[in-house]
């Protein structure tokens, strides 16, 4: 009787699939290294050509003397310099805003806010305290700076019968603490 044949034969050990990944490893790695080399413009079987030496310089230049001023030089009449003018503070640049509505309910003015959030336009909602009205929600969009932003936002709301009112407002100048 003959003996069967051995299944191990021919086989050198180990699965095909680690043998691809161990392969696929290193010549991932050496694709890295290669492609740094090229990045970095290091090239190591380039040979570095001798650079000339630099000559060096004959003198120190001479730093140009500071100006003296004597007070006295200076205003040699005894009165005071006049002043130049000063320049007259820039006005500050009106910001637009559109709004869309005042309620008393702040429930209202969030379903608004909802709606104009649905068509892309963000807003938002100022509280505030009418003498003798009561408390109202104001929903503003905005602020532009130029009047043409200003009648794109106006036309897209109005395709979309939201009445609005523009609120021209204009900083105060004065700084604060």
């Amino acid at each position: 009787m003959a003996k069967p044949a051995s299944r191990k034969r021919g086989r050198s050990g180990g699965s095909p699939v680690f043998t691809g990944v161990l392969i696929g490893l290193v010549v991932g790695a050496v694709l890295a290294v290669g492609v740094a080399l090229w990045a970095t413009g290091l090239n190591p079987f380039k040979t570095a050509a001798p650079t000339p030496a630099k000559p060096a310089p004959a003198r120190p230049a001479q730093p140009d003397p500071a100006p003296s001023f004597d007070f006295y030089e200076v205003l040699p009449s005894g009165k005071p310099a006049d002043l130049p003018a000063a320049a007259a503070p820039n006005a500050p640049a009106p910001r637009y805003y559109l709004q869309a509505g005042a309620f008393r309910n702040p429930a209202d003015a969030d379903n608004l806010k909802a709606q104009l959030a649905m068509l892309g336009i963000e807003a938002a909602i100022q509280t505030s305290d009418v003498p003798g009205k009561g408390v109202f929600h104001r929903v503003r969009v905005g602020p532009y700076a130029a009047t043409s932003e200003v009648e794109r936002t106006r036309q897209l709301l109005t395709q979309n019968d939201i009445p609005t009112t523009l609120v021209k407002e204009i900083p105060d100048n004065q700084e604060t603490p």
